[in-house]
């Protein structure tokens, strides 16, 4: 991907030869198995742990609080990925990028447990430092190059935002996430409108120049991390209990649905989202719908998780509506991101993903007064009807090509 002289940085061109994920972006990647992992874990003690966690206004606001802790962490992963699919991965402002990124990662994710006590300022500071030293390098190493005035736009708004994040880490709880989620809504809100700053201007996203595959595969690959973090967390849930017949059932299921997942995204959209970027008319507008095509359905196999670790610790308890929403709600939010994900490619998508979502929420309430071993083989068999219907839809016909709406 692009040139490896020395010299100024310059864009890959948009219809360059895509190059694969580089060992260093890869070895940056294992760190989220890590924050992810965090994440559930933190999650899991919400709903367990705390008193009143198990329903009410405590459920809501530690499901809040996590969930801001996951955006900032794909927020840093995301801002990577585009810049080493827009820039050649291998020069060494890149490289530096990277790094940088992998060790404030690494820190969000030690201070995920207590990100809103103790360990308040590592995450604020270590998320500041990933985004706001990114435009500043690239900005230097883009040299006169026009694409250098976005990143000084990126820059000036990731300082003014790091100000809230810093300033939140050394304030009430309540006032941190306040902080923390403004801080959030104006990077996600600047990035969908060309980072915009007076007197700097901002851009058109569909201008931007990408390498599409390599930022296709670079979402495919995340989504295997999330998914290898569901993996993860069944594994240890499993080691620490009781080897017995509901605790096994539980884990047997965790593990058909990890399958199932991991069989409806790559059947087929999944496997040729690099080929839809490619033929996309605005290459950029997918990648960035795309990101948040991926987003969701990482939520929902965070969820689906947090799911795995309660029914294999409870198997044969009825659960609460909570821990409910995390068994079927996690699978259902993946539904509504694959469905997205089927449209941005084909330009369409299955009723079989509309009806599972609307089986998965019917389901729910007799499924409060059932143990919850039941309620994810439920989750499972749902999943497994779609995994079906993908299979007979595809069987005997060619490969169906990429048509992507954008």
């Amino acid at each position: 991907m692009g040139s490896r002289a020395a010299g100024h940085l310059e864009p890959v061109p948009a219809a360059a030869t895509p190059g694969r994920a580089t060992f260093l972006e890869l070895f940056f990647d294992l760190v989220f198995v890590f924050a992810l992992t965090r994440i559930s874990a933190r999650a899991f003690e919400d709903l367990t742990e705390e008193p009143g966690r198990e329903h009410g206004w405590g459920t809501i606001t530690g499901s809040g609080k996590t969930l801001l802790l996951l955006l900032a962490l794909w927020a840093v992963w995301q801002g990577t990925a585009w810049t080493t699919s827009r820039y050649d991965p291998y020069r060494v402002p890149l490289q530096t990028v990277v790094i940088t990124a992998l060790v404030c990662s690494m820190l969000m994710g030690v201070a995920i447990p207590r990100a809103f006590s103790e360990t308040a300022l590592m995450f604020a500071v270590a998320y500041v430092i990933a985004q706001v030293t990114r435009p500043v390098i690239l900005s230097i190493a883009l040299g006169p190059h026009r694409y250098r005035r976005l990143k000084v736009r990126m820059a000036v708004i990731f300082a003014v935002s790091g100000v809230l994040w810093i300033s939140g880490a050394m304030l009430s709880t309540n006032v941190q996430v306040l902080l923390w989620a403004a801080a959030l809504a104006i990077e996600y809100l600047a990035a969908r409108c060309g980072w915009p700053v007076p007197g700097l201007g901002r851009s058109t996203i569909s201008k931007w120049e990408i390498a599409g595959e390599h930022l296709a595969e670079r979402y495919q690959q995340f989504f295997l991390v999330a998914l290898g973090e569901t993996i993860l967390v069944a594994g240890f849930a499993y080691s620490k209990v009781p080897y017995e017949m509901g605790h096994a059932w539980a884990f047997a299921l965790a593990l058909a649905t990890s399958i199932m997942l991991w069989r409806i995204y790559v059947q087929r959209a999944g496997r040729i989202l690099g080929e839809a970027v490619m033929k996309a008319r605005h290459p950029a507008n997918i990648g960035r719908s795309a990101a948040d095509t991926h987003l969701l359905m990482v939520i929902g196999l965070a969820a689906t998780a947090i799911g795995y670790e309660l029914i294999i610790d409870h198997p044969l308890e009825r659960i609460p509506a909570p821990w409910l929403a995390m068994v079927l709600g996690g699978p259902a939010l993946f539904l509504a991101g694959r469905a997205r994900l089927e449209y941005e490619v084909f330009g369409r998508v299955s009723p079989s993903r509309w009806i599972a979502v609307t089986v998965l929420v019917a389901a729910s309430v007799p499924l409060l007064y059932l143990p919850g071993v039941i309620a994810t083989a439920v989750g499972a068999l749902v999943l497994a009807g779609i995994a079906v219907a993908d299979a007979r839809r595809a069987h005997g016909a060619p490969p169906e090509a990429a048509a992507p709406p954008f």
